[in-house]
């Protein structure tokens, strides 16, 4: 079976397409399940749309819902669609985040981690003038929030794992073992799974989102995995799905899982 569970579209500013499109091209894809997982709008701010290139207005995703759901009838028996979401994890506002969302009738929603300090860590300046000790702190500093996203029960899946590599590549050459190690028992022990986020490739490190060094130590501590494209574009839906299939066979896995009223469907690999 393929699926892809981390797709975007026009609502939250940054990507292209309707949820039709990204439908259709999961079809075109020979996806048998997708799942639509567009970006919360801010909840924790005031604002009706504070930052419009990122994520939706507040007003928005309700229609959002309502326009997924009803694509789900339309396209019964042609391909599943399921009903997802990607919420930022900010731990001052995550109550916030928590009461907003249970509003919604999600399938499943994907915790990522998008600011560490306040600041983007897609901004290549972040580590400008850094010593290595704020470096290694800062990279610690990330994964502590991704054990609090784990841990906070919203989430069914951990979003692109390591991310902050994105347009650092370096990153992944900071020393922060322990804290990696950490975060993926926190995962294994709450029963969320980590995506395999193959939008790395948009960024400057290129590859996946985790690195094959993080899923081998994922697969030890029994951490699940999932598929997620992130596709901003339509045509990038279920992108290197098969090779994704390939290496975490090699790795040892012998089946992946997607989320469907919040509770995992295996799949074999």
């Amino acid at each position: 079976m393929k699926f892809d569970m981390h797709t975007h579209h026009f609502r939250c500013g940054h990507a292209d397409g309707t949820i039709r499109d990204y439908i259709e091209a999961g079809i075109d894809a020979g996806l048998q399940v997708i799942g639509i997982s567009d970006h919360t709008p801010y909840f924790g701010i005031p604002e009706e749309q504070p930052f419009p290139g990122i994520a939706m207005a507040k007003s928005e995703i309700t229609g959002y819902v309502d326009e997924v759901l009803r694509l789900k009838k339309e396209y019964e028996g042609k391909i599943k669609v399921l009903l997802g979401i990607e919420s930022d994890f900010f731990p001052e506002v995550a109550e916030v985040y928590r009461k907003a969302l249970a509003a919604y009738p999600f399938d499943y929603m994907i915790g990522s981690v998008h600011q560490v300090n306040g600041v983007s860590i897609f901004n290549k300046n972040r580590w400008n003038k850094l010593s290595p000790a704020q470096k290694v702190a800062d990279k610690e500093a990330y994964f502590d929030l991704i054990r609090q996203s784990a841990r906070s029960g919203m989430f069914q899946i951990i979003g692109h794992m390591d991310a902050m590599k994105g347009n650092y590549p370096a990153f992944s050459e900071i020393i922060a073992d322990e804290a990696i190690e950490e975060t993926l028992k926190v995962i294994a022990e709450c029963g969320l799974a980590i995506e395999i986020n193959t939008s790395g490739k948009t960024k400057l490190c290129g590859g996946w989102y985790p690195s094959n060094a993080i899923l081998e130590v994922a697969h030890f501590h029994g951490v699940q995995v999932t598929f997620g494209s992130d596709a901003h574009k339509p045509s990038r839906v279920g992108d290197e799905f098969e090779e994704v299939s390939r290496v975490l066979k090699e790795i040892g896995y012998t089946e992946w899982v997607y989320f469907e009223q919040k509770q995992k469907v295996a799949v074999p690999l």
